[in-house]
């Protein structure tokens, strides 16, 4: 059985894949690379091929009709055969001194027969035309050199969470969960690290900068004005990881709470995007979003208005978008996304 699994999802990436490759072969045959060429029209599916047949004991091309990013991750998960899984998206890299120490620790786990249900490593913003790199960092609510769990953690900080970069699951949890993402949908990132999270007990974070997140082209899902464009579907992960993932049901006191902050950081943005648009459709299904939350779970609904983020995007009149506007901006600025 291999180490770790790591699954690419590629769309017409031939521009950027090879370097997300090239990064991902030190690892050796401790690792599987599940290469998902999914439904592309460029050089995808030959470079794919040709990596395969360089590296048959490392990497797997699999070639599937286009089913969007929540798809090639389903893929991913379904042909995985590694104790632990990660996504690595095409255009992203890790870096190879935290690599090194990544699957030193996962192996360690192994010999001495313990495992751990998520670990989580630091990630790096490669914000293009950016100057100073934001680095995504938990000293602050992570114990570092033990296997810990939820009571053990500190206050995350607004702006702070566990992302799929961050993250590397236990096969374990993500069969026990049964996790499918949606397909030809946007933003199902949120579902894979999100709904996993009521099964993981267990968690050792390794203070590296493993991951480097690429952010910052045009046609990027997180450009401001493509998640606009998109909003149905960022919309729709909204909706499910309320529908898939009942906090009420969550015991552990410090694991709900993170797991609300996420959810209500997921649907300020969402609300942002829809008064951002400025059309009068869009501010409509706002409220069709905020009726759902209600019509759902009362009182989370309570709860996510009663909270500064959750008022602020529902003052009313133009004064009150024009405010969570601002607000917004001052956050994109602090914590360098988008």
């Amino acid at each position: 059985m291999k180490l770790l699994s790591i699954a690419i999802p590629c769309y017409n990436s031939e521009a950027y894949m090879e370097n997300c490759i090239e990064s991902l072969l030190p690892g050796g045959e401790q690792v599987e690379i599940l290469i998902i060429n999914d439904g592309s029209v460029d050089r995808t599916k030959e470079i794919a091929d040709a990596y395969e047949a360089k590296y048959p004991s490392i990497v797997r091309a699999i070639h599937q009709e286009n089913a969007g990013h929540g798809g090639a991750v389903n893929a991913g998960i379904k042909n995985a055969t590694g104790r632990y899984f990660k996504v690595v998206d095409s255009d992203d890299w890790v870096d190879r001194d935290a690599y090194k120490k990544v699957l030193d620790t996962l192996q360690k786990f192994t010999m001495s027969e313990k495992s751990v249900d998520m670990l989580v490593c630091n990630f790096v913003y490669e914000k293009q035309g950016a100057t100073r790199k934001m680095k995504m960092k938990y000293t602050n609510v992570m114990p570092q050199d033990r296997i810990f769990g939820w009571d053990d953690i500190g206050t995350f900080r607004k702006g702070q969470y566990i992302l799929m970069h961050s993250v590397i699951y236990n096969m374990d949890v993500l069969r026990a969960c049964k996790i499918e993402l949606p397909k030809h949908t946007f933003y199902v990132d949120n579902l894979f690290v999100y709904l996993p999270l009521p099964y993981v007990n267990t968690m050792y974070y390794l203070n590296v900068n493993f991951y480097r997140y690429f952010i910052g082209r045009d046609d990027q899902s997180v450009n401001e004005s493509v998640m606009i464009k998109r909003i149905d579907q960022q919309i729709r992960v909204n909706k499910l990881m309320i529908e898939q993932a009942e906090l009420k049901l969550v015991k552990n006191d410090k694991q709900r709470k993170y797991m609300f902050n996420y959810l209500e950081i997921m649907t300020v943005v969402s609300s942002i995007m829809l008064i951002k648009s400025g059309t009068f459709e869009n501010l409509q299904k706002k409220k069709v979003l905020w009726d759902f939350i209600k019509a759902n779970d009362m009182k989370l609904y309570k709860k996510l208005r009663k909270g500064l983020l959750g008022m602020t995007v529902n003052l009313p009149g133009r004064f009150g978008r024009s405010l969570s506007i601002a607000c917004y901006k001052v956050s994109q600025k602090v914590v360098g996304f988008n």
